[in-house]
């Protein structure tokens, strides 16, 4: 059984240190969702819709552990908040499947070579989606960031960004736009007041 969206956004509300990081947060969690279930929307690509929504949903949940008491984000941190995220579910008792949707997306996947290699707070281990709704959901995260002030990136924006930790994360991206395609920004960058990057 998956979660419904009103169990999400209470524990969504349970982690959040105040009611501004859970507005950032949780917004952006149900645009990663907007944007995976209008890729869905073109054929489906053969995957379990209700999964895909709970963990765009769920994604970004270990942010809220990287607040500090005075409310501020530990951007220095941030890496860090997949594998907050996976356990903060698995504590809640989410089975390994939603928990990877946390710790596996971000970037467009990080290896236990790149843990190594830039010396990354994490464990040692490789943090890849695997399944195709894991990939999605990651792909679909790219699209919105919540910096100050948020904003929809295109895919030549994200592109750009990436570029710089390597050919072989650019043309991950872009097998990823091979797949999924490219989703329409402008009517989420209406709906939601952010603007397009």
């Amino acid at each position: 059984m998956l979660p419904t969206v009103d169990d999400i956004r209470a524990l969504h509300e349970k982690y959040a240190p105040t009611r501004e990081a859970f507005d950032l947060v949780y917004t952006h969690c149900e645009i990663v969702w907007r944007i995976a279930e209008q890729l869905l929307a073109t054929d489906g690509h053969g995957l379990d819709t209700g999964l895909v929504r709970a963990g765009a949903l769920l994604h970004d949940i270990g942010v809220y552990r990287l607040y500090d008491g005075a409310g501020r984000l530990r951007a220095g941190e941030y890496v860090r908040h997949g594998v907050l995220g996976h356990e903060i579910l698995r504590e809640e008792g989410f089975p390994e499947r939603l928990c990877r949707f946390c710790s596996c997306h971000t970037g467009v996947g990080i290896t236990r070579h790149d843990v190594e290699r830039q010396g990354l707070p994490l464990p040692a281990a490789d943090y890849v989606a695997e399944t195709g709704e894991e990939r999605l959901v990651m792909y679909a995260d790219k699209f919105h960031t919540k910096t100050a002030p948020p904003a929809f990136l295109s895919f030549d924006a994200y592109a750009a960004h990436v570029s710089r930790f390597g050919a072989e994360k650019t043309a991950a991206f872009q097998a990823l736009r091979s797949r999924f395609g490219e989703p329409d920004l402008a009517p989420l960058s209406a709906r939601y007041g952010h603007a397009q990057g």
